[in-house]
């Protein structure tokens, strides 16, 4: 008689859940045992550990600690794979007893300069200034946030052939120039910081608008990314402007997210939300990092997205939204960065203020919008001006595109409706499933 798994809908999310928040501790033991070099041993062990468990707990049930599960399977896989290498035959006792005794880094003394957060901790290792900005991020969204190849793919507007390919790199680099998987202190944290800074962007990010999966807001990513901002803000070596301006921008989009979807997981557009649920402790909070960022004479990407949020979150409807100002935050946003990204999310301000046939200008200004086409949004950003111009078969046409590329179920459902209103020649009317394209 066959052994038929235990249709537990909740198994996946858990693996989920857990690979998120605890492959990162897996992989910083296992490479602070066998060294940086041995960096894709620890992630393919892992994996492993983590396949093992969908292929498991259906069957079996989910373990009473299943972060405990992981790490004793993890620790076996390694400890098969020493088994089989000649290059660890001398080293085999040394590192299989390290491995069995898993010292908790939780008890080890930390100084007053150093970061005490372990996942933070390895978040600024993997920032080592010795390679790129975006070799650091890449390395560690794949690494300590366990982003998919194709989410990194999304983020950076590239495919994922390339995304392996610079993955496979920068660690090939580590290796040649034996750069250290070191834990900064003091001074030496400040130049990993912007790629701290970016990594939790980039976090918060895909948990504020998933790039894949049933619903558009994962909320555990979002809460992890404002947790380790906090804990940046609050240490001295990071307790710059631009750091401030980051925890302001998470924590204010965060205080929108109980208005961005019904009951049943469906998004709501801005100017269907109920404000009335807009968490304003999380407000009080935004805006009071948001005057802490001002210290200085640096203005950052982060300030000029803070005023942004700060804007839609001191509106007191969608009507009295200040679209002018988050407009002439986006001029500046574009003059200091060149992507595609901004000037599209630029261009729905200039609809916002000057009309929908405003905003398709500001579209086909875009430099570079071979890289937006792969990104649903600008299919249908275009479509929603399209619409607006009562141009409804190109608008059809456009939503019809951005269907194709979204992973993301609520905003397919979204954008499916638009769609059919466009095709059927009626008015759109937000009803079981609404969105947004205005951020």
């Amino acid at each position: 008689m066959s052994l038929l798994p235990v249709q537990n809908p909740e198994v996946p999310k858990l693996t989920e859940h857990l690979f998120r928040h605890e492959s990162a501790k897996l992989v910083s033991t296992l490479t602070g045992i066998f060294g940086i070099h041995r960096l894709q041993l620890a992630e393919d062990v892992v994996q492993e550990a983590m396949i093992r468990a969908l292929q498991t707990w259906p069957y079996y049930g989910v373990p009473a600690n299943p972060a405990a599960w992981l790490m004793q399977t993890a620790k076996n896989r390694a400890l098969d794979l020493i088994r089989r290498e000649k290059l660890f035959i001398e080293k085999q006792p040394e590192i299989a007893a390290s491995l069995e005794a898993l010292p908790d880094e939780s008890e080890a003394p930390r100084f007053d300069d150093e970061i005490r957060d372990d996942r933070l901790r390895l978040i600024f290792a993997c920032c080592h200034p010795a390679i790129s900005l975006e070799d650091q991020t890449v390395l560690a969204l794949k690494t300590l946030c366990a982003f998919s190849v194709g989410e990194i793919a999304t983020v950076f507007l590239s495919s994922e052939a390339a995304v392996a390919k610079r993955l496979t790199r920068a660690k090939q680099r580590i290796q040649d120039q034996g750069i250290a998987f070191e834990i900064p202190s003091g001074a030496d944290l400040v130049p990993r910081l912007d790629g701290v800074l970016q990594v939790l962007y980039l976090l918060f990010n895909e948990g504020y608008k998933a790039s894949s999966g049933e619903l558009v807001v994962k909320e555990d990513l979002c809460r992890e990314a404002i947790r380790l901002g906090g804990l940046l803000a609050a240490h001295p070596a990071a307790d710059h402007p631009r750091t401030h301006a980051l925890l302001s921008l998470m924590l204010l989009d965060a205080a929108r997210i109980p208005a961005r979807q019904d009951r049943e997981g469906n998004i709501l557009r801005l100017m269907d939300q109920d404000r009335g649920v807009w968490d304003s402790t999380l407000i009080a909070a935004g805006l009071y990092h948001l005057s802490q960022s001002t210290r200085g004479e640096d203005l950052t990407e982060y300030h000029l997205q803070a005023g942004i949020a700060a804007c839609h979150c001191t509106a007191p409807d969608y009507a009295a939204t200040d679209w002018q100002r988050i407009l002439d935050h986006y001029d500046r946003w574009q003059q200091i960065s060149d992507s595609p990204l901004v000037a599209l999310n630029r261009a729905v301000a200039v609809a916002n203020v000057h009309g929908a046939k405003a905003g398709m200008e500001a579209v086909r200004s875009i430099t570079k919008p071979e890289q937006l086409e792969t990104y649903y949004l600008f299919h249908a950003v275009i479509g929603d001006f399209e619409e607006r111009m009562d141009r409804r078969e190109e608008a059809a046409l456009s939503f019809s595109k951005a269907i194709e590329l979204t992973g993301v179920a609520a905003e397919k459902s979204f954008l499916m409706e638009r769609q059919r209103a466009c095709e059927t020649n009626s008015v759109y009317r937000p009803g079981k499933h609404r969105g947004r394209v205005d951020g």
